[in-house]
Formats: structure tokens, C-alpha cells, sequence
């Protein structure tokens, strides 16, 4: 209710305020219509006088104050009329200090002061210095601060600049500066003051006000970047020390935040540069409190866009040691400010880092030298628990990986890794999936076991747990996702080199075997397959080279594949591991190494007998089998023939009466082959045809028993179908005809089904 009652109150204040300016303005009016300029001065005096108030805040403030300025300016107007008809300025400058209070007399004086300069009776810089200088006798915080923004605006285009039209002697520039650092200085004091006028209870909204009144004192340094005869060395010599020294003996964080701000800002790019040493040292010298990071990250960010915006100005960089002093001074702000949070700390250096790639992307000794910088400040943190923190960390670590489009380059960086250490692990997890990402769009091959043992210890939150945590505790799906990505990376590990790739799939199986039982489905079949990749380019290799040992050799890969395979079992992953099985079996087959082939197809058979219930799961097992084996050149005739024999026995076991009929039948290809002389047994085809045919009209009369109809003839058309054109299979094919015009002719309901038949 307060609250309301002084908002209630200033608005009636601020009425009040703009009534009784508006009421003299009208007067000032007539009188400026009728050129009487005694009753000008008086009206505008008592016009101006409104602004003597402190009963507003500084937004109210500035409402009364805009309709001051916008009768000030016409007032401006009727000054160099009056100058035009022969009134003497000096005159008329030394008549309106006569007014009776300090503050419409100062802003008489100014809007006087403005035409004074304008018509070159006086050198600018002696009117500017006096102006400046009566500016003092206002030091109430806001009333001072909108008088000298008033003297600002009305003398920004009449300072005594080099090329201005009021440019003065040789060292009218510096009276240019000299006169805009005064004021800038005086503001910037009347600015920070403004803190300690009112009760302790209201100093946050005070905060308030004098964050809205910042610009005020900002202008000048905007003001000071556009005065022509500004070059470096007086930025260096006189400006940026000036500016400086203001804002470290204000000691108020909200003006030296945005100070340092507007410098940065305001100022051109290759001022900064060849300033550096300056501009930094002065940041140690800020209050704890300011949020020194930005204003930093700000200035990284500005010089980064310069360095990339052209090559031609890297040399320059180089020149000024940009890096070094950077570093440095990073390295003294975070030393100044032991409270400093971790996010601050990383944030710096992320900028920094970003920074060193635009200007040095050659330098990996300055882009580890900064994550070691990092490292030494996390040292004894332990894992980090701040989500912003660890954001900024990934940002950091990104960097590089960005900026090069190769991780084999981070991998060079000794501190790269040491850096994921203090990331927990979940974000240890994202940002193993931006590395994959990046390997994936960029195309990366990475083709030396080191590099890979580099790289999966980076992505170690992807392939085994950290700190005990489960992956039964992960969301599914997310599980899922993140394994398909080690698996599409596993795919991407490749070298020309045999022996080197040998190692490479050697590296990878250490790592994966330690993921625990979950990963292994995800993981182990694109090594497998990875593995299986090498054994067709060693294909014919001389299987009694002289050191088989240390040499990568299709048996050698074999043997390392049987152990990787065996370990699905446990998982369980028993149809998966059968597949893997029978695909390396048909590889061995392409390799001409029998007793390989045949090791598994024995591992297959006994998964296929132990491990495999579901009677879906036996069907298409049994299936993949017949399909494997019958492709297989490379067995003699006996172990064909247990093989062989295995396969149509499990055919015959199956559950379902259809299942066992198409399994059967399709076992009868594993006795004709027109690419083998040798497997062209033509009474085993035609014995598993009628097999087939017997186990068709068991299932088609089990169906008339149970359902109440002779059932589908579809087996046997599918029969039929598989049926070869030997003269013992033509007879099978001619008593089916026979069967099939039987069973027509018998007519009823059974006659109808076969009605359709055309044979």
C-alpha cells in the first residue's frame, strides 16, 4: 500500500512539475514572439526551475527533463536570431548568470554557451573549459548528472577537432579530450554517488535507477571514439589511462562493470590490441564483485572477430604478444579473486581458449596450455556438480574439435583428457557423443591403436559404468542411442596397414569386453564384422608365414573372434551369437581353413541345441544354418555329411508341423549342388521331398482334425516349388499332379478347394 501511495504521490508531483513548465514555456513563448528578450530569460528561468526537484525518480526525472530540452532548443533558436539582428553573444553570456538560482542559470548558460562557441567570437576551448567548470556548482547526484548530459549534447558537434570548423591551435585536440574527460569524470562521480542518497532499505531500488541512468555517463566515451583527432598514441597516452584511473578509484562494481564495457565496446578493435598490457592491468584492480568474466570473455570475443575478420591483421597479434598477455592477466584476475566461482574461472578460459584458435590455430602448445592452465584450477575439485560449470567445460572442450574438424588433432593435446576427469557422468556421456559426432560429419579415419586407446579412454562414459553407477538405471532408448554410437564409431577405426588394424581390433576388444553384459550386443557385432573385414584382405595370405605370431593372419583373427563371440553367450545373446558364428564360418570357408569352419559350426550347433528355447527363435535359426551351409565349399564329405545330418535332425525336432515341413524341404538343397560335382545326391533330395510331403499331410489332416478342414495346401505349392528337374523328382511331381485331380474329381467341399487348381 505504500508502494502505491508513493507512486500515486510522484506521479502528482510529476504533473505538477510539467504543468508549471508548460505554463512558463507558453510565457517564454510570447515573449521570444515578441523578441523581448528580459521577459525570455525570466520565463525560461522560472520554466527551468522545475527541474530544481527531488521529490522524482530518475525515470520521472527524465520525462520533466525531455520537455525542458525540447524548449531549450527553440530557446537556442531565438539566441542566434538575436546574435543575427547584432545582440552581442558576450553580452547575452555574461546577462544570463544573472538569473537567481544556480540551476536554470547553468543550463541559460550552456544553451548560451552552445551559439557562443557557434559564432567563433571566443576559441571553443575556452568556452568549453568554462562551462565544465561552472558545472560544478550541481552536485546533487541526479540534477547534475542530466545538466552535464545537457552541456554533453549541446557541445558534441562544436568540439575543436581536427577538420571541425572549430578547430583551434596544435593542440586543440587535447582540448577536445581534455574537455570530455572532465566531464565524463565529474558525471561518472555524481553516477556512483547516487548509491549513498536515501535509507540503507532502499538501496536495491536505488541499484535500479542508476542501472536506467548508465547511459548518461556512457555517451561520453562514445563521444571520445568519435573525435577524428583521437589516433593511438593519445588513446594510449592520455584517454584509456584517464578512463581508467576513473573507473578503479570509483570502486563501484555497477560503473566499473559497465565502464569496462563501454570501452570495449566503443573503441576500435586495434586500439585494444596495441593496449592490451594497459587495458588488462587494470582488471585486477576491480572490485571482487564485478563480474569480471564477461567483460573479458567480451574483449576475447571482439579481438577473436578482428583476428578472423582478416589475415593480414594476425601478424599484429604477434607483434603485441597477444596470447601471453592474455594469459597473464586471466591468470592474475583468478588469482585476485580466490571466491571466484568454478563457472567464472572455466568461462574465462573458454573464452581464452576460442580466442587462441582464431589467432593461433597453429599453436597446439598454446591451445594445451591453456586446458593445463584449466586443469590446475579444477585440481582437488573432484568431479564438478554445477550444470553451468560443466556446460562450460563442454563448450571448452568442443572448441578445438570445431575449429580443427579432427579429433586426431585434440588427441594430440596431453590436457585434453585430463579435462573430461572433472566432468560427472552424464555430461562425461555428451561429451563422448560430440567427439563421435564429430568423427561421424567429419569422416574421420583413425588408423593407429594408440590413437584409438586415446579415444576410448575419452569415451570411457559411453563403454563400461563409472563409479558403480548401472546401466540398468539409463532410460532405454537413451541406452540404445548412445551404444549405436560406439558401434558407428567402431566402423570408422580403420589402417591400410594389416598388422596396425590387427592391433586397432585388439585395442578395441580390450576396451569393449570391460562394458559389462549390456553394451556387449551393441559392440561386439561391428568388430566382428570390423574383424571380418581384415580376414577377406588377408585372404590367401601364406598361412606358415615364418613369425605367424607377431603377424596378423586370417587363423590368428579366428581365434580372436571365437573368444569375442563366445562372450555373447553369457549375456545372453544366443541368436546373435549364432549369426556371428555362422559368418565367420562362411569367411573361414572363403579362406579354405576347414577346421575353422567347422569349430563354428560346432559353437552354432551347440547354442542352437543349449541356449535357443523360443520355437520362433529354433525356425529362424535353423534356417540361417541350412542357408550358411549350403553355401560352404570347403568341408570334405564327412564332415559335410555330420553337419548335414545335424541340420535336417533339428529340422524334423521343430514344434510346429509347417515349421518342420519348410526346414526339411529346405534341407534337401543341401544335397544338390550345380556349382559342387561332389554334392549331387539325387535319392537324399527326393528322400527329404517326401518327408516334406508326409509331415505337409500330417499338418493338413491335423488341421481337419482340430479346425474342422482339410487346411491350407499351401505346403505343399511350396514343395513343389523347391523341387529340382531330376527324373526321380519328375515322378514326385506327376503323382502330386495325380493327387491333385484326385482330390477334384472326388468333388464335395474338399473338391471345391482344389477347384481353382488349373493343372
Amino acid at each position: 500500500m505504500m508502494i502505491s501511495d508513493g507512486a500515486e504521490d510522484e506521479e502528482k508531483w510529476l504533473a505538477a512539475g510539467i504543468a508549471g513548465l508548460q505554463q512558463n514555456a507558453f510565457y517564454m513563448h510570447r515573449a521570444l514572439d515578441s523578441s523581448n528578450l528580459k521577459d525570455a530569460l525570466k520565463y525560461s528561468a522560472q520554466m527551468l526551475s522545475e527541474l530544481r526537484t527531488s521529490r522524482l525518480s530518475p525515470h520521472k526525472y527524465y520525462e520533466l527533463y525531455m520537455r525542458a530540452f525540447d524548449e531549450l532548443r527553440k530557446l537556442e533558436m531565438f539566441f542566434k536570431e538575436e546574435s543575427r539582428r547584432g545582440c552581442s553573444i558576450i553580452d547575452l553570456y555574461e546577462l544570463v548568470q544573472h538569473a537567481g538560482n544556480i540551476l536554470p542559470r547553468l543550463y541559460l548558460l550552456c544553451t548560451v554557451g552552445s551559439v557562443y562557441i557557434k559564432s567563433k567570437e571566443a576559441p571553443a576551448k575556452d568556452v568549453l573549459k568554462d562551462l565544465v567548470e561552472m558545472c560544478r556548482g550541481i552536485q546533487h547526484p541526479v540534477r547534475g548528472l542530466f545538466l552535464r548530459s545537457y552541456l554533453s549534447q549541446v557541445s558534441r558537434d562544436k568540439l575543436p577537432d581536427i577538420g571541425s570548423e572549430y578547430e583551434g591551435d596544435a593542440d586543440t585536440v587535447m582540448d577536445a579530450v581534455e574537455f570530455v574527460l572532465q566531464n565524463f569524470t565529474e558525471m561518472n562521480k555524481l553516477w556512483v554517488r547516487m548509491q549513498h542518497q536515501g535509507p540503507a532499505r532502499e538501496k536495491e531500488k536505488r541499484e535500479k535507477e542508476r542501472s536506467e541512468l548508465r547511459d548518461l555517463v556512457g555517451k561520453n566515451l562514445h563521444v571520445l571514439s568519435q573525435i577524428e583527432g583521437v589516433d593511438l598514441d593519445i588513446y594510449k597516452e592520455t584517454v584509456l589511462p584517464r578512463v581508467l584511473e576513473q573507473v578503479v578509484n570509483c570502486k563501484d562494481e555497477l560503473a566499473q562493470y559497465y565502464l569496462m564495457d563501454c570501452i570495449i565496446q566503443v573503441f576500435p578493435d586495434e586500439y585494444h590490441l596495441q593496449t592490451l598490457e594497459i587495458l588488462l592491468g587494470a582488471c585486477p584492480q576491480l572490485q571482487p564483485s564485478v563480474d569480471i568474466k564477461t567483460v573479458l570473455s567480451r574483449l576475447m570475443e571482439r579481438l577473436s572477430n578482428y583476428a578472423a575478420s582478416s589475415s593480414e591483421v594476425l601478424p599484429e597479434f604477434l607483434q603485441v604478444q597477444a596470447f601471453a598477455k592474455m594469459s597473464s592477466a586471466i591468470g592474475k584476475v583468478i588469482e585476485a579473486q580466490p571466491d571466484m566461482p568454478i563457472v567464472g574461472a572455466v568461462t574465462l578460459y573458454s573464452s581464452l581458449l576460442t580466442f587462441t584458435l582464431h589467432v593461433h590455430p597453429d599453436r597446439l602448445d598454446y591451445v594445451d596450455q591453456v586446458l593445463g592452465a584449466c586443469v590446475k584450477k579444477l585440481s582437488g575439485k573432484g568431479k564438478l556438480e554445477d550444470s553451468k560449470a560443466t556446460k562450460q567445460i563442454v563448450a571448452l572442450l568442443s572448441a578445438p574439435l570445431e575449429k580443427y574438424n579432427d579429433i586426431v588433432t585434440a588427441l594430440k593435446l596431453s590436457n585434453y583428457p585430463r579435462m573430461m576427469e572433472y566432468l560427472d557422468n552424464g555430461t562425461n556421456k555428451v561429451m563422448a557423443i560430440v567427439i563421435i559426432q564429430s568423427i561421424m560429419k567429419n569422416n574421420t579415419c583413425i588408423s593407429s591403436a594408440d590413437k584409438v586407446e586415446a579415444l576410448f579412454e575419452l569415451m570411457k562414459g559411453l563403454i563400461k559404468d563409472l563409479d558403480g553407477t548401472s546401466p540398468d538405471e539409463l532410460d532405454e532408448e537413451d541406452f540404445k542411442e548412445e551404444q549405436n554410437s560406439v558401434a558407428r564409431l567402431i566402423q570408422m577405426l580403420y589402417s591400410e596397414d594389416s598388422e596396425e588394424m590387427l592391433k586397432i581390433i585388439c585395442t578395441v576388444r580390450k576396451h569393449i569386453m570391460t562394458g559389462g553384459l549390456k553394451r556387449l550386443p551393441f559392440t561386439v557385432p561391428p568388430l566382428v564384422f570390423s574383424s571380418l573385414k581384415l580376414v577377406r584382405r588377408l585372404q590367401g595370405q601364406d598361412e606358415n608365414a615364418p613369425d605367424e605370431e607377431a603377424s596378423a593372419s586370417p587363423k590368428k583373427i579366428f581365434q580372436i573372434l571365437n573368444q569375442t563371440i563366445e562372450a555373447l553367450s553369457i549375456v545372453p545373446a544366443s541368436e546373435l551369437a549364432l549369426r556371428l558364428y555362422l559368418q565367420c564360418a562362411e569367411a573361414a570357408n572363403d579362406c579354405d581353413l576347414e577346421p575353422v569352419a567347422y569349430e563354428f559350426f560346432t559353437q552354432a550347433y551347440i547354442l542352437y541345441e543349449e541356449e535357443i528355447a523360443d520355437s520362433k527363435a529354433q525356425v529362424t535359426a535353423i534356417h540361417l544354418i541350412i542357408g550358411t551351409l549350403q553355401r560352404m565349399h570347403v568341408f570334405g564329405v564327412e564332415n559335410r555329411d555330420t553337419l548335414t545330418h545335424k541340420a535336417t535332425g533339428y529340422s524334423a525336432k521343430l514344434l510346429k508341423k509347417p515349421d518342420q515341413c519348410r526346414a526339411v524341404y529346405a534341407c534337401s538343397h543341401l544335397f544338390w549342388s550345380d556349382d559342387q560335382d561332389s554334392i549331387k545326391d539325387g535319392e537324399r533330395v527326393l528322400l527329404c521331398l517326401k518327408r516334406a510331403l508326409r509331415i505337409a499331410n500330417a499338418a493338413q489332416q491335423m488341421s481337419n482334425v482340430t479346425r474342422g478342414s482339410s487346411g491350407s495346401v499351401t505346403l505343399f505349392v511350396e514343395i513343389l516349388n523347391n523341387t529340382n528337374t531330376d527324373a526321380a523328382v519328375d515322378a514326385f511331381f506327376a503323382s502330386t499332379l495325380r493327387y491333385i485331380q484326385f482330390q477334384k474329381h472326388k468333388g464335395g467341399a474338399i473338391g471345391e478347394k482344389y477347384e481353382p487348381i488349373k493343372v
